[in-house]
């Protein structure tokens, strides 16, 4: 299966999504900063990215502009999950180059739908 990255803040969060997602048989890493994860991105080119928003130091809507302008990360999808729900922060998340987005809490079948499909596009 994939490979996919966390990038969130929330130790919660990250054991919740890895427990699902390893489950499902996918192999999963994680980093608990946008800059931290921005460094596994390069190194690992893992084969998709599940970004927190509302982290310390750079937000998840700067890391996913940073990531999707970057010719060594560009190609790698991004799943925005986050607690930020309004309109506004969809499109501004998908402007930033973000392939999709989801607001917490995220049913588990709607979570994973979004994966295979970002994966096999």
């Amino acid at each position: 299966m994939a490979h996919i990255l966390i990038i969130d803040d929330s130790p919660t969060d990250v054991r919740v999504f890895t427990t699902l997602l390893e489950k499902h048989g996918h192999r999963v890493s994680s980093a608990a900063s946008a800059e931290e994860g921005i460094g596994m991105a390069k190194r690992e080119r893992p084969d998709m990215v599940i970004m927190d928003v509302i982290m310390p130091g750079m937000n998840g809507f700067q890391a996913t502009r940073t990531l999707s302008r970057d010719t060594e990360t560009s190609a790698i999808p991004i799943l925005i999950v986050t607690t930020k729900s309004m309109e506004t922060d969809r499109v501004w998340g998908l402007r930033q180059g973000a392939k999709d987005f989801l607001v917490k809490p995220v049913a588990e079948q709607e979570l994973l739908a979004r994966i295979q499909k970002l994966l096999s596009s």
